[in-house]
């Protein structure tokens, strides 16, 4: 059902070519917004554009393609983003993965870590200008209900020392929520919000692309699991409720503020976490472009 208020509203939406996240631009173009959605495979992406116009009637649905997990493509993807867009209201930073055996993205950092954190964090750095410049405007991040088990080891990040899939993602999606509440702080009196979420534990595509055991118990769970539309009804409702119009560094789950974990509220760890991340992006940026957009936060 179209929604007024979001007509005028532009959405980026990572991950989107499946599960919460497809489920997600579905829902925000079927409310009127102008939606532009983030995948890997050309073909794949263009698909699910045509598949969510077809859907909703909204032809204004785009995709951009980008591997998440490498720093220079997050970076292009956001400098295309600007180049064919003015303005940018509502970011949902949805992809993500788990991964059962250990492995190193293009620039050198451990798979998990880079897509389910380091490109959440980069991209949003990339777009923070002209989302200021879009206020009111908000940033989404999906986390998990996992995150609650989490813990950040900043002396092996990158689980060189031994590597565990459900630690990585644990300590992945408390890292996503630890990002958004440095967000919210930093970002206080400039219009942007920032909020996280739990989808909860969805059947989607999510884990499938492992093998063995891994994957032959994320397919006997699937039954128990909820649809990915229901899984993404708390990032819609993030990005369209006008309750949320001044609501910032706050968790959700099923549309309803709920409790993080205690180690999520610790501020000296928030800004560890932003200073060891800013750290480890920064050399693949332009000279000082970084940081200079964290010194304004």
């Amino acid at each position: 059902m179209a929604d007024r208020a979001m007509h005028e509203k532009t959405c980026l939406v990572t991950g989107a070519t499946q599960g919460v996240g497809k489920e997600t631009a579905l829902q925000l173009a079927r409310k009127g917004a102008q939606v532009v959605i983030v995948g890997r495979s050309k073909t794949r992406t263009a698909a699910t554009v045509e598949w969510i116009k077809k859907e909703t009637g909204n032809d204004h649905v785009e995709f951009l393609v980008a591997d998440l997990s490498s720093q220079q493509e997050v970076r292009a993807l956001a400098g295309e983003f600007m180049q064919t867009h003015n303005r940018l209201d509502i970011l949902i930073n949805n992809a993500g993965g788990i991964f059962s055996a250990r492995q190193h993205t293009v620039d050198g950092f451990e798979l998990t870590w880079a897509l389910n954190h380091l490109a959440y964090f980069t991209l949003t750095l990339e777009l923070l200008e002209l989302l200021k410049d879009s206020s009111p405007s908000r940033i989404i991040n999906v986390s998990s209900g996992l995150h609650a088990k989490g813990e950040i080891d900043f002396d092996d990040l990158q689980f060189e020392n031994g590597y565990k899939a459900m630690t990585a993602y644990r300590r992945s999606k408390l890292a996503n929520i630890l990002f958004t509440y440095t967000l919210a702080r930093r970002l206080a009196g400039t219009g942007v919000t920032a909020n996280c979420l739990t989808p909860g534990v969805t059947a989607t595509g999510f884990g499938h692309n492992n093998k063995g055991l891994f994957k032959i118990a994320m397919t006997m769970a699937r039954p128990f699991m909820k649809s990915a539309s229901k899984g993404a009804e708390t990032s819609v409702y993030l990005a369209t409720s006008q309750a949320l119009n001044n609501v910032s560094g706050k968790y959700f789950e099923d549309c309803r503020p709920a409790a993080s974990s205690d180690l999520s509220h610790d501020t000296q760890l928030q800004d560890r976490l932003w200073n060891v991340s800013l750290e480890a992006v920064s050399r693949f940026s332009e000279p000082s472009q970084e940081t200079s957009a964290a010194d304004g936060l």
